[in-house]
C-alpha cells in the first residue's frame, strides 16, 4: 500500500476543530513563490499550482523512468499547502487578497534529494511543455505552533483564527508571526469537487512562550 502522509502523520494533517499546540519537525517541499489574489482566473497563483503538481507527479512516477531515486517507495502525493503574509500587516487581512504574498508548497518524501528535485523540474517542464523553473527545493522547520481544522470557506477563517488566538493567550503563549514564521494553511479538500461549506483547511500559526 502506498505511503500516505495524511494517515501516517495525522497529528499534522488531521487536527481537531479546536486549537491544539504541536511541535512541527523539519520537512522538505516543492515550493513556488508569488504575489497577488489566489482567486484570479489564470493568475500567478493558479499557474504556480500547475507547476507544483507537474513536479510532484514527476517525482511520484519516477520509478517508471530511467531515473532511480535511492530509498524510493510508492506514496500518495501530499495535499497542497500555502504560507501566506502581507507586507506591513501583523497577520492576514482577507479583505485585500491582491496584497497577498504566498509560497505554495507540496511536501516531499525525505528520500527526495535536491539532485532528484532538479531532475524532476527539468523532466516535468519538458514533458508538460510548461516552464517549471520557478519551483524550488525548500526546507522549513516550523517548530512550536498552534493549529486547528477550519471548516468552511476561506473567508470565514478570521473567526477560527480568533479561537486560536484566545487559546494561545490562555495557555501562556503568544503568536510569533514574522517574515520567517508565517501563517500556514493545508488544504485537505479538493475545492473543485467539494462545496465551500464542507472545505477542510488546517490553519497553523507559529507561537512562543509568553
Amino acid at each position: 500500500m502506498a505511503f500516505d502522509f495524511k494517515k501516517e502523520y495525522k497529528a499534522f494533517y488531521m487536527p481537531k476543530n479546536r486549537p491544539e499546540i504541536v511541535d512541527v519537525p523539519k520537512a522538505n517541499y516543492i515550493a513556488v513563490r508569488g504575489k497577488g489574489d489566489p482567486n484570479e482566473e489564470g493568475g500567478a497563483y493558479q499557474r504556480a499550482i500547475g507547476v507544483l503538481y507537474a513536479v510532484a507527479y514527476t517525482l511520484k512516477m519516477s520509478y517508471k523512468t530511467d531515473h532511480r531515486i535511492e530509498g524510493f517507495y510508492e506514496y500518495v502525493v501530499p495535499p497542497l499547502e500555502g504560507f501566506w503574509w502581507q507586507d506591513g500587516v501583523g497577520g492576514i487581512d482577507d479583505s485585500d487578497k491582491s496584497a497577498f504574498n504566498w509560497i505554495s508548497v507540496i511536501r516531499l518524501p525525505d528520500f527526495v534529494t535536491e539532485e532528484d528535485f532538479r531532475w524532476a523540474v527539468e523532466t516535468a517542464g519538458r514533458k508538460k511543455k510548461i516552464d517549471c523553473t520557478s519551483a524550488e527545493f525548500l526546507t522549513v522547520e516550523e517548530g512550536l505552533c498552534v493549529q486547528i481544522m477550519h471548516l468552511g470557506p476561506f473567508d470565514d477563517e478570521p473567526a477560527t483564527v480568533a479561537l486560536m488566538d484566545a487559546y494561545v493567550e490562555q495557555n501562556g503563549y503568544v503568536n510569533d508571526l514574522s517574515e520567517h514564521r508565517l501563517h500556514h494553511e493545508i488544504y485537505m479538500s479538493d475545492a473543485r469537487r467539494v462545496p465551500p461549506g464542507k472545505w477542510k483547511t488546517v490553519i497553523r500559526h507559529p507561537i512562543r512562550k509568553a
